[in-house]
């Protein structure tokens, strides 16, 4: 192969690395192309063993093929030497090129590495370029960054022993396995490429059927769900509509869900609700409204938005769910009615009353009447904060503290005391029965329950929508009644002392009660107890002040 003698064999040399090289490129995966690039080294290029050592993702390099000898074969393939060592044996020796050839003489000091090696015997040399058994040849490949050259990274070596021609390899034997080890880089890669692009590809096809598979279970989940559904647009002009619903959603509201995708969920939530929807829809979360029928009914309900978020566009759409709670509510609604409510006569019990007295007062400060005065004095005679925004210059008024909880408070006054001055107030009238323990005691609680319950009917129709009327406890009842002046109260008080001392049948046999009124007036500055104790005193005064066979009507 060396000699210029014989330009045939170099020809035919030529033709096999030719088809040794097409055989590379044509490999059907990774370690067939590392096994060719072996076997082409032995078939091709005349050396009787070749070994290929692949660097692996730690920088180590494994022997990942081997050609030539079985028994070696068996014993090294698979097994791994450091960067460290390999990085050594490259710096040694004779380069010829990219070629590393570390004679006999040098490298028995690398008997002792970690880097897998065969050992063959034979006798020394006789003459010069002889082959020593101990010789080492590696032709290192790298990435084809440069073409020919090494500039590219070090992905594998190829170890190369014994010659069949038993001289170290001449000027074109060199040429050819340093080109052989360039074409083997580029088949290595190739490989290596189109092996990442299968399992790519089988990752992508695993995804898309998992990806399938989770629509599907959505699909089903949507479709099939016990509770009402909806898919509905986030964003732009189209904010709100509904992009889709399920059999359940449908159902519930008494809609087709082809008349469904005509609304949003704003044209279907009852009008007191539409603060609630829209801050949920901004902000996700669940809330608990009113939707409408069909039959233009409404339905309590939870709604549970969760924001669908695409990594690049942002928020797409809002999947709701939507939950029957009509019964729960209903529930809710009449637990809440008889905590607040007299279970006897149905009115507003005492916990309600102070509730409902409550909140119309407040703790107003000392300072509050005199700013009073001061803007009345300002509104009289005309005084205004000037409004400077439309002059050059920057004007910015200093900042105020922040405001407590009665700034914004419309204050309940109350008229002044002995006479009637046209002040409207908030009136409290305390009512006790008279002569009701006698009833209770002569013909038992289930007549004594029976007035109450029709004392109560008779107040309640006595007063004005928006009044309240509450059972404080046993036989006293209390009336809110707000715009009244004093004269008005007083004649509440008549009218409702005439309507109860009217006949009250009870048991069978007609039963008269009579009735004391106090009038008390509620104004901010105090508390619930104390404008009632107000009142309980005036109705004990008013009591004493009449006769005692005059407290009952007979």
């Amino acid at each position: 192969m060396e000699t210029e003698s014989e330009p045939y064999v170099r020809l035919a040399s030529l033709r096999q690395l030719h088809q040794v090289m097409a055989d590379m490129n044509t490999a059907r995966s990774l370690a067939d192309t590392l096994q060719t690039v072996a076997d082409g080294v032995v078939t091709a290029l005349g050396y009787e063993l070749a070994c290929v050592n692949l660097v692996r993702a730690d920088g180590d390099l494994v022997v990942a093929a081997f050609a030539g000898n079985p028994a070696a074969e068996a014993l090294i393939t698979g097994r791994v030497g450091s960067r460290e060592s390999w990085e050594r044996r490259l710096t040694m020796g004779e380069h010829w090129g990219d070629l590393v050839f570390i004679p006999h003489t040098e490298g028995w000091i690398l008997d002792d590495d970690d880097v897998p090696q065969w050992y063959t015997d034979g006798p020394a040399p006789r003459f010069e370029d002889e082959w020593h058994p101990s010789d080492r040849l590696f032709a290192p490949m790298y990435t084809p960054s440069v073409p020919g050259g090494s500039g590219g990274e070090l992905i594998g070596v190829l170890s190369v022993d014994r010659p069949r021609n038993g001289r170290r390899p001449g000027a074109w034997g060199r040429e050819a396995l340093q080109m052989y080890a360039f074409q083997a880089a580029i088949a290595i890669s190739n490989a290596r490429l189109r092996a990442n692009m299968q399992r790519a590809l089988v990752r992508l096809e695993r995804e898309q059927q998992a990806l399938r598979a989770s629509e599907e279970s959505f699909r089903q989940a949507f479709e099939y769900a016990p509770s009402g559904m909806a898919i509905a647009e986030m964003g732009g002009d189209q904010h709100g509509r509904i992009l889709r619903t399920n059999d359940a959603l449908c159902r519930l509201l008494g809609r087709p869900a082809s008349a469904m995708r005509r609304y949003s969920f704003s044209d279907l939530v009852h009008p007191e609700d539409i603060g609630t929807l829209l801050r949920t829809s901004a902000e996700g979360g669940r809330a608990e409204l009113r939707l409408g029928r069909r039959d233009g009914t409404y339905v309590w309900v939870s709604l549970r938005n969760s924001v669908v978020a695409d990594a690049a566009d942002g928020p797409r759409f809002l999947l709701t769910h939507v939950e029957d709670i009509e019964e729960r509510k209903r529930r809710e609604l009449q637990l809440a009615h008889r905590a607040s409510h007299d279970s006897l006569t149905g009115l507003p019990n005492s916990a309600e009353l102070r509730s409902r007295l409550s909140s119309r007062l407040c703790r107003r400060p000392a300072h509050a009447a005199l700013d009073e005065a001061f803007a009345s004095h300002d509104a009289a005679f005309g005084h205004a904060v000037p409004d400077l925004s439309d002059h050059g210059f920057d004007y910015r008024p200093e900042p105020v503290e922040s405001y407590d909880g009665y700034d914004h408070h419309v204050h309940t006054v109350a008229p002044e005391e002995g006479h009637d001055d046209g002040t409207k107030g908030l009136a409290v009238l305390f009512c006790d029965l008279d002569g009701f323990k006698s009833i209770n005691d002569r013909f038992g609680h289930n007549a004594g329950d029976a007035v109450l319950i029709e004392v109560a009917r008779r107040l309640s129709r006595g007063v004005r929508d928006g009044d309240t009327v509450a059972r404080l406890g046993g036989d006293e009842f209390v009336i809110l009644a707000d715009g009244l002046g004093r004269a008005d109260a007083q004649d509440l008080a008549v009218r409702l002392r005439n309507e109860i001392i009217q006949p009250i049948r009870a048991e069978g046999r007609a039963v008269r009660v009579g009735a004391s009124f106090g009038i008390g007036w509620a104004h901010c500055g105090m508390t619930a107890d104390e404008v009632l104790k107000s009142a309980d005193e005036r109705m004990y005064v008013e009591k004493r002040s009449r006769p005692k066979q005059h407290r009952r009507a007979g």
